[in-house]
This record gives C-alpha cells, sequence and structure tokens, in this order.
C-alpha cells in the first residue's frame, strides 16, 4: 500500500501543477521577459504583447489538461490498488510519461497561436 500511495502522489504532481501554473499564468504573466520562469520561446519572448499572449494561451491548454489528467489519473491508480508492486509501478510510470506528453505538447498549439496573431518580429497581424 507504501508503493501505490507513494505512486499516487508521484503522478499528481503533473496534473496539480499544470492546474497550479495554468491558472497563475491565465491571470498574471510573469511581469518580466526572462530565461528562468515561464513560457520561454523564441516566439514568446519576442515582445510584452507576445509574452502575455503566449502564458495566457498556454495557461489555458494547462488548466484544462490539469483539470482533464487529475481525476483520470486518480481513477487510473484506485484501479490498481492491491495489485503487485510491478503493476502499479507501470501503471503510475506509463502514466506519468501520458501526463509528460499532455505537458510538453502543449506547446504546439500555443506556439501555432502566436504564429496565428503576431508576424515574425512579434507585431500584431
Amino acid at each position: 500500500m507504501g508503493f501505490w500511495i507513494y505512486m499516487l502522489i508521484m503522478d499528481l504532481i503533473i496534473p496539480v501543477t499544470m492546474i497550479f501554473l495554468g491558472s497563475y499564468f491565465m491571470y498574471r504573466a510573469p511581469k518580466n521577459i526572462n530565461h528562468y520562469f515561464g513560457y520561454r520561446t523564441f516566439m514568446s519572448m519576442k515582445n510584452k504583447d507576445t509574452w502575455i499572449f503566449a502564458h495566457h494561451y498556454c495557461g489555458k491548454i494547462w488548466l484544462i489538461c490539469g483539470l482533464i489528467l487529475l481525476p483520470v489519473t486518480i481513477i487510473v491508480l484506485v484501479s490498481v490498488i492491491g495489485k503487485s508492486i510491478n503493476t502499479i509501478g507501470i501503471v503510475g510510470g506509463v502514466f506519468c510519461f501520458i501526463q509528460l506528453i499532455f505537458f510538453i505538447l502543449s506547446v504546439i498549439p500555443t506556439e501555432i497561436a502566436l504564429r496565428k496573431h503576431f508576424d515574425r518580429n512579434g507585431e500584431k497581424i
């Protein structure tokens, strides 16, 4: 049971982080464009407008994904209570990998939206 609790906590880190950062970025992008914290891509760091747009847009994606992944994660891990440590580890590891895919692939629609709303120099279209 101890390993199952450990896997549950580990697998909840990504959706909880997505919910927290998604909510934060939707309403408060970091004030200054920086290389340390925030949604940092070449396009998002062009100027203040692209910086704020990218955080707002990606924040929505992370919030929605986190709200979907949180209960799904709980349901999946509840389904393996009482199973072997190997089963719990495999299910937890695979699900953590799936969550990371959602987390990382959120860059694609955000960059597409940036390119639809801004030109290469970061000027609004």
